[in-house]
């Protein structure tokens, strides 16, 4: 054990060798004094020698305060710069306790009764500075004002200044205004600032990493990759237009196009990927980001990761749910000629002669992911598809007529939601018509919060995944990374 005195309760804890020493010195002092009476009494220079005493009392007495100050139980707060009590329960035992302390127990001391740290809050945020020097420090000096913590700081450099992105950990009782006021005060313009969370801790290369390791294993990560690239963002995929069957496609420079909160870039297949966020424009920095993304999905090709189930239908039969693509378009029609015309039109809710024409736009996984279910011969009978249409997203099922009411067009609707949810999907909703009981029951099978609309007889089924992590079974199924 060392000399260092612990204290427990409050009271402080002596050890033995410091009171042999308290002993040792008193009786010391009482020989000395002893000493001392026996010359003033039979001397004749008694009073000099009391004024001697006197002051060797006096010298001893300051020793003994000087060693208490500098060998006491616990060193001043203004000798160590240590926090004040006020900061030391808000971070917590891990930055405000010596390691002995917190050794001791979790016992509380008598004047901080139930004391209980301080929760903080996750911020991201964006200021323009000027391009100067000193500019930024005034921005951190501002921030550490208010005992906010800089996590992470990227900077998106433009022709005039620069953009600031910052993660931010600020206690709970300072809001957003508060924070934008100080920005403000440090010379920050366009300030904007939002609630993050734990995810928002990666760093920016290794999140861009990530992203680019999806894409390259599965094409349709690409607009999901983009979504959590630059965050809250509507996308849309318009393909190209064969010439003589509808209007030219957009022109788009070959590296794209920036123009403020919108950005178009080339799409792999010849169409073009429109990118809006109004609320927050974007910088050449996204830009390039994202334009190298894109061009490193076009360099791969289409590509789908090839993993499949094999399930057991209630009466015995075998089938399995794998993913599908264009390579499937010659098996996709073949199932559309087996299918009555009663089943298309519940699913395309149109003529059916055209329902082949949306195959080759379903199937591309540049929109989307899309599941089949094959049977023991290698015949498909049902197809899900899982679209992202724009911020929202669709889910649509197709079933072949001698192959319904087996339960499978719930297994696929629940590998679409799953599939959603592993996403970041916030809701999926499907369009259908108000006699199609057999999707509304797979929809409330779901047990997910629902919202209907109806409109002279077409049904969209609006499902919220807020609750979706722990109500539904996410699978691996169908991921980028799956076995």
């Amino acid at each position: 054990m060392s000399d260092v005195t612990r204290t427990r309760h409050g009271r402080p804890v002596h050890h033995w060798r410091r009171d042999l020493v308290e002993l040792a010195a008193l009786f010391t002092a009482v020989a000395v004094a002893d000493v001392v009476a026996d010359l003033v009494g039979h001397g004749p220079d008694g009073p000099g020698l009391l004024a001697i005493s006197a002051l060797a009392l006096i010298a001893t007495a300051g020793f003994h305060t000087w060693w208490s100050r500098r060998h006491g139980h616990a060193p001043p707060t203004g000798d160590t710069g240590a926090r004040p009590a006020a900061d030391a329960r808000r971070t917590g035992p891990s930055e405000a306790q010596s390691p002995s302390e917190t050794d001791a127990g979790s016992e509380q001391s008598p004047e901080t009764p139930g004391a209980v740290a301080t929760p903080a809050a996750l911020w991201r945020m964006r200021t323009t500075v000027r391009d100067a020097p000193g500019s930024l420090a005034a921005l951190c000096t501002a921030l550490a004002g208010r005992q906010v913590d800089i996590l992470s700081l990227q900077t998106h450099p433009l022709a005039e200044g620069t953009v600031d992105e910052f993660l931010l950990r600020a206690p709970s009782e300072v809001a957003a205004s508060e924070i934008t006021r100080a920005v403000s005060s440090a010379g920050g313009s366009g300030t904007w600032i939002e609630r993050a969370d734990a995810h928002d801790l990666v760093d920016a290369p290794t999140r861009v990493l990530g992203l680019a390791t999806r894409t390259a294993l599965d094409a349709a990560e690409l607009p999901l990759a983009l979504r959590q690239l630059l965050g809250r963002c509507t996308i849309r995929s318009l393909p190209a237009t064969v010439a003589g069957k509808g209007r030219e496609p957009e022109s788009v420079p070959v590296e794209g196009a920036l123009e403020d909160s919108v950005m178009r870039l080339r799409a792999p297949e010849g169409g073009v990927i429109t990118i809006e966020r109004p609320y927050l424009p974007f910088t050449p920095t996204e830009f390039a980001r994202a334009r190298a993304l894109v061009e490193l999905d076009a360099r791969l090709g289409p590509r789908i990761p090839r993993s499949q189930d094999v399930l057991t239908l209630p009466e015995g039969n075998a089938i399995t749910v794998r993913r599908a693509d264009t390579g499937d378009l010659d098996a996709a029609r073949d199932m559309h000629e087996r299918c009555s015309a009663r089943t298309l039109g519940m699913r395309y809710h149109g003529p059916v002669d055209d329902a082949d024409r949306y195959l080759n736009h379903l199937l591309s996984p540049r929109f989307g992911r899309t599941l089949a279910v094959q049977t023991a011969s290698g015949r498909i009978v049902g197809l899900g598809h899982l679209l992202w249409d724009g911020d929202e997203t669709e889910v649509a099922l197709l079933v072949e007529d001698d192959w319904q009411r087996r339960g499978i067009g719930s297994e696929l609707l629940g590998r679409l939601v799953a599939m959603a949810v592993e996403a970041g999907c916030e809701s999926v909703y499907a369009v259908t018509q108000a006699s199609n009981t057999g999707m509304v029951a797979a929809m409330r099978g779901l047990e997910l919060p629902l919202d209907y609309q109806i409109e002279e007889g077409t049904l969209v089924v609006t499902a919220r995944l807020e609750a979706a992590a722990s109500s539904v079974d996410v699978t691996e199924f169908g991921r980028a990374d799956a076995p």
